[in-house]
């Protein structure tokens, strides 16, 4: 069984039903609405946002559950598809997971208003539902995803990152949502405000870990679904070239700057700077780094008494920092 699989074994009955309750908020009075919004269900990913709020409930509330608890994971799938649809538009990308991107399909004229349509869906399926709690959690990832994405752009034009503003993007960009889901998993069985606090700094702390992971890819032969050296050909600042930056020699360190700047499409650069990095310490450091956050994570699960959806939220934790993808 896929690790996947197995950490979805104690919520598979709440799994089944929300993918329905999905659909359901998806639909619309407009024939081409519907028509991308059930091409988008069809090409799914891993539903690993869902799946942190219904887990995170369960464990709270002792394997408690709520009909909130379902909106709340469908406001999180709702507002993740819209970033997502968005993302393509602004990076100019034609596939997603393997499928056409929206915009490859419809051009980015309608992939936009459907990423607006998305937004508005979820919002208003709080509003609709007075759950205005989740829609405060919710609303706070998306301000700080926005504010993500508009600093790494501010400080990729000048490849000045400092590791402490590197983890700031990071936070804002892929680890608010995640602490997002497991925040709302715990409002939705009405958790007090300090366990939602907690759960939001867990999620916190498992979405850096899971960015930290992502950033190591890029040094790897191993096959991902995205190039060894694209971060680098995109001029992303990820931690190991920033850690490699502050601990070389300034003559080293001009040379990067400039690979990366100016010989960025140079394949045989690129190499060069990858072997660069990992010669001088850099994935050993994030590598470290990553492991800093997972244990982070694992100290708030310490104070949950052991359930089979504390086991879940383990092994996803181990998933994290172990998976091949």
């Amino acid at each position: 069984m896929k690790p996947v699989e197995q950490i979805k074994l104690p919520i598979a009955k709440e799994m089944e039903l929300f993918e329905t309750k999905f659909k359901d908020a998806m639909l619309s009075k407009v024939p081409l609405l519907n028509r991308i919004t059930y091409y988008i269900v069809r090409r799914k990913g891993k539903q690993m946002r869902p799946m942190f709020v219904f887990l995170v409930a369960k464990m709270v509330s002792d394997g408690g559950f709520d009909e909130r608890t379902y909106r709340g994971a469908s406001v999180v799938e709702l507002i993740h598809t819209a970033t997502l649809v968005h993302d393509d538009v602004v990076d100019d990308s034609n596939r997603r997971r393997g499928f056409f991107s929206i915009n490859a399909l419809w051009k980015n004229k309608i992939a936009v208003l459907v990423g607006d349509f998305l937004l508005s869906k979820g919002l208003l399926l709080s509003i609709d539902n007075e759950d205005f709690d989740i829609l405060k959690l919710i609303s706070i990832a998306v301000r700080e995803m926005s504010e993500g994405e508009l600093l790494q752009i501010e400080k990729a034009r000048k490849l000045d990152i400092t590791e402490e503003i590197y983890f700031e993007i990071i936070r804002q960009k892929t680890a608010t949502l995640i602490a997002a889901c497991c925040g709302i998993g715990a409002a939705s069985v009405g958790a007090n405000n300090e366990t939602v606090q907690q759960m939001r700094k867990f999620g916190e702390y498992i979405g850096i870990a899971f960015q930290i992971k992502d950033d190591l890819f890029d040094y790897t032969e191993d096959k991902i679904g995205k190039p060894t050296g694209i971060d680098i050909k995109e001029q992303k600042m990820t931690l190991p070239l920033i850690y490699t930056l502050n601990n070389c020699s300034k003559k080293e360190k001009a040379w990067l700057i400039n690979s990366v700047k100016k010989h960025n499409k140079n394949k045989k650069r690129v190499k060069e700077v990858i072997t660069f990095v990992k010669n001088n310490g850099g994935l050993e450091y994030t590598t470290q780094k990553m492991h800093d956050y997972k244990n982070k994570a694992l100290a708030i699960l310490n104070n949950y008494p052991d359930s089979t959806y504390k086991d879940s939220l383990l092994q996803m934790i181990d998933y994290v920092v172990e998976r091949k993808i």
